[in-house]
């Protein structure tokens, strides 16, 4: 119990290194993206708007769960005295074959895709392929560094990422490059030179320990898969749907793009919180802390709430003139549409707060049931006769408040009461049992 406490009670501690790192994330992404938007054409910006958004929603929906199946896996070792290694094998090993599964199609019909998405420019299909790496690589480093605690590795990892997409950024400006893909090729660079400069901390004392069984290493992962995807569809779609129900409208691409990354700002905040939570979570079911499970999701539900709240005024009041400001999009969207996105990010954060909940106690299928029905609502919405920049922004928050609330009912009817674990027991032994159970 001590041990699961001490875990969660490094919270606090592990949100503020990892948000000073997703700070520097943060402006790096938002200087790629400003530089990229200044220096190519309109066409170009609509390239690279819909390869940021597919790397963001298809390589992150895929490479999430493999980062937080290992942060479950690893926490509950730590918590039961058992070494992690076995663990982040299998971990990189899946990552691996899920990286195979994704770009052998894509590469098998790079032609039709740059066709379809990028102009006709197969260079972008080649950086997408690549983007898919650099997420891959650094979901495994993540998930060993957040499952550990070393919350310093972690903030460092997303620091050097975001300072790499700066100090590029800028140099292809400074070498006058207006090619879309040399721009998109920073989303593969940034994260493999990060995860290079924290090899150290990811690997060191990884300890030998039981084998892990591959049936209960992917056991969830398939449901995680889903819910990650369909959560990543929900919250980057909108600039897809765009391009392909209305084609001939490249600004409009690029402005919903501007518009999407200023009402998320939030997310970046919120993910310092998501990357320390789901450790303390995981903990806390392990070691049977079932109080403290409660608190940590209260206080990170009331911190969302919070700031949805925030920034979803902040972006109504400045974001009709920040987007164009720091993007070089057209003024073509109002403060109605930036409030309609920044309530939706709102929703998709309390919902992936919950979410977190869900995965801690093991009920992936609850939780890929509750996207699925959001993703039927997103579809439906999105369908709707009517202008398809409003309809997209209608869709993308009817459907993440739609999750927030299966989910919350998902949690009150069939909450877990844990086994108080047995006082002044030792990892390994009354906690060990517990932590298997939870992991079935």
């Amino acid at each position: 119990m001590k041990l699961a406490t001490r875990a969660a009670g490094q919270l606090p501690a592990g949100t503020l290194s990892v948000g000073a790192g997703l700070a520097v994330l943060g402006v790096g992404s938002y200087a790629h993206l400003a530089i990229a938007g200044h220096e190519l054409t309109v066409r170009g910006m609509a390239s690279m708007s819909v390869l940021w958004a597919i790397v963001s929603c298809l390589g992150i929906g895929l490479f999430f769960p493999v980062e937080q199946e290992l942060i479950r896996h690893v926490a509950a070792r730590t918590v039961a005295g058992e070494g992690v290694a076995p663990a982040v094998r299998r971990g990189a090993v899946l990552a691996g074959g899920v990286l195979l599964i994704v770009v052998i199609p894509a590469l098998a019909v790079a032609r039709p895709l740059a066709d379809r998405l990028f102009g006709g420019d197969i260079g972008m299909t080649y950086a997408l392929c690549a983007g898919f790496l650099g997420v891959a690589v650094v979901s495994v480093c993540r998930g060993v560094l957040a499952g550990l605690g070393r919350f310093g590795g972690y903030g460092t990892q997303l620091g050097v990422d975001g300072s790499m997409r700066v100090l590029l950024s800028v140099a292809l400006a400074v070498a006058h490059v207006h090619s879309p893909t040399a721009y998109g090729l920073i989303l593969t660079a940034a994260p493999l030179v990060s995860a290079v400069c924290t090899v150290r901390p990811t690997l060191r004392g990884l300890g030998p320990g039981a084998p892990i069984p591959w049936r209960v290493m992917c056991r969830g992962l398939g449901m995680l898969i889903g819910s990650s995807l369909l959560a990543q569809t929900v919250v980057n779609v909108a600039v897809i749907d765009v391009d392909l129900l209305a084609p001939g409208r490249p600004a409009v691409v690029g402005a919903l793009l501007a518009a999407m990354v200023l009402a998320r700002v939030p997310i970046f905040v919120f993910a310092s919180l998501q990357a320390a939570l789901l450790p303390g979570l995981a903990s806390a079911a392990a070691a049977g802390d079932f109080r403290r499970f409660r608190w940590l999701l209260g206080r990170a539900s009331a911190a969302v709430a919070l700031l949805g709240v925030t920034g979803g005024v902040l972006a109504a009041v400045f974001g009709p003139w920040l987007g164009p400001l720091l993007f070089g999009v057209q003024h073509v969207l109002h403060w109605s549409d930036f409030a309609l996105l920044a309530f939706g990010t709102a929703c998709y954060m309390l919902a992936l707060v919950i979410g977190q909940g869900a995965i801690a106690l093991s009920r992936h299928r609850d939780q890929l049931l509750c996207w699925v029905a959001g993703g039927v609502v997103l579809a439906v919405v999105t369908l709707l006769p009517g202008e398809v920049s409003l309809r997209v922004e209608f869709a993308y928050a009817a459907s993440s408040l739609t999750v927030v609330v299966l989910l919350a009912i998902v949690l009150v009817r069939h909450r877990v009461r844990f086994k108080p674990a047995v006082p002044g027991s030792e990892p390994g032994g009354a906690s060990r049992a517990v932590i298997a159970g939870r992991l079935r």
